[in-house]
């Protein structure tokens, strides 16, 4: 019900008690505040009024002090992450020991936590134009790797690791590629080169204390200055068709060398199995020739009369014509090589029909009586 309306008293919401009062005075409000705050600070008038307000003030210190300590006590409270190690300085003197991943505390004001990933592998990106070994300029970009190893070192002995790094690139740099050959820098020689700088460059961190491990570094781009390209390009070209020529030729060897080898080899056995033959030969001919002495010993005389017929067979079995010893001095000849061609053309003419059966008869008494002569020999 409003205050003006009928039946609410026509009541003044602003007045206390009565009808008839005004709204409060702001000025007496300020007084008393003011009043309030002298008794807790002590500057109260009256005896009881003064022992309520040192109480209030004692009460409200108290709860001050706390609020103070519990939020001092919560500045000092941080967490290192897994990948992280923290580094402790107690009014600015570093402490020994390395803070480990978890939640830890200490006094704010007092000690100075720097924390530092240790795991992310960070990169460095480098480039420089240099003089090589036989006076050529080449332009070599590479790219650095790194982790920190040592927090501390890196924290308090270098005060600029990250340009230490930068200068000691460089000066590695330049110290490998100067020493090497231009066609090594451009082509074979790059992964060698990588290599030596890594451990050139690992050797100069460690000697500034950086706390900087280098995990590898990679020869991204090698190239002559723009000015020589062309005529760089030119030599390439050279290398590229020299070393085609030299992979054909090696080819050609290749495919020639096993064939002569081959050959050779083939000639080889050849010979081997010639040699073994002949000797085998010579062995048999000397063991028969043992046996046939032996016979001989038992029986010179038909053993030598063999000799000679065996020997004879062979020397006239290979001619056309036969020489046969008849009784007494008269030694006959049949040339069987024209009684041969007598039979070929008997086959044309059958005229000479009879002039061949007679030649047939008397080389047939002929062989019967060398038959006969040889049985006689034989006895």
């Amino acid at each position: 019900m409003a205050w003006n309306e009928s039946g609410g008293g026509n009541r003044d919401p602003w007045g206390g008690r009565g009808g008839d009062r005004g709204p409060p005075d702001l000025d007496e409000a300020f007084r008393k505040l003011q009043a309030q705050l002298s008794g807790i600070f002590g500057k109260g008038r009256g005896g009881s009024s003064g022992a309520s307000s040192g109480k209030a003030a004692g009460s409200a210190l108290g709860i001050g002090l706390g609020l103070l300590v519990i939020l001092y006590l919560a500045l000092g409270i941080y967490q290192v992450d897994e990948q992280e190690r923290g580094v402790v300085f107690r009014f600015g003197a570093l402490q020994e020991d390395i803070v480990m991943p978890g939640l830890h505390w200490n006094p704010p004001i007092i000690d100075r936590v720097e924390k530092l990933n240790v795991t992310r592998v960070q990169s460095h990106e480098h480039s420089a134009h240099m003089l090589t070994e036989d006076e050529n300029i080449v332009e070599v970009s590479l790219t650095v790797q790194w982790v920190v190893s040592d927090p501390k070192a890196h924290v308090v002995e270098v005060r600029n690791p990250a340009a230490s790094l930068v200068h000691a690139t460089e000066s590695a740099l330049r110290h490998v590629a100067g020493g090497s050959k231009m066609d090594s820098v451009m082509t074979e020689g790059r992964e060698a080169i990588a290599m030596e700088v890594q451990e050139r460059l690992q050797n100069y961190l460690d000697r500034y204390r950086t706390g900087i491990l280098i995990s590898k570094v990679n020869i991204d781009r090698t190239s002559p200055p723009n000015q020589v390209r062309d005529a760089f390009d030119d030599v390439q070209k050279a290398k590229e068709d020299e070393q085609r020529v030299i992979n054909e030729a090696n080819a050609v060897a290749e495919s020639v060398v096993p064939r002569a080898r081959g050959e050779a080899q083939k000639q080889i056995e050849r010979a081997n199995a010639y040699r073994d033959q002949v000797i085998a030969r010579a062995e048999g001919e000397a063991e028969r020739f043992s046996k046939l002495l032996a016979e001989y010993q038992g029986a010179k005389g038909v053993t030598r009369d063999r000799l000679y017929i065996d020997a004879m067979e062979s020397v006239l079995g290979n001619t056309s014509k036969i020489m046969v010893d008849v009784q007494g001095n008269n030694l006959m000849m049949l040339p069987l090589d024209r009684m041969q061609q007598a039979g070929a053309s008997a086959m044309v003419a059958p005229r000479n029909e009879d002039m061949v059966q007679e030649l047939s008869d008397d080389i047939r008494k002929l062989n019967d009586r060398a038959d006969a002569e040889r049985s006689r020999v034989v006895r």
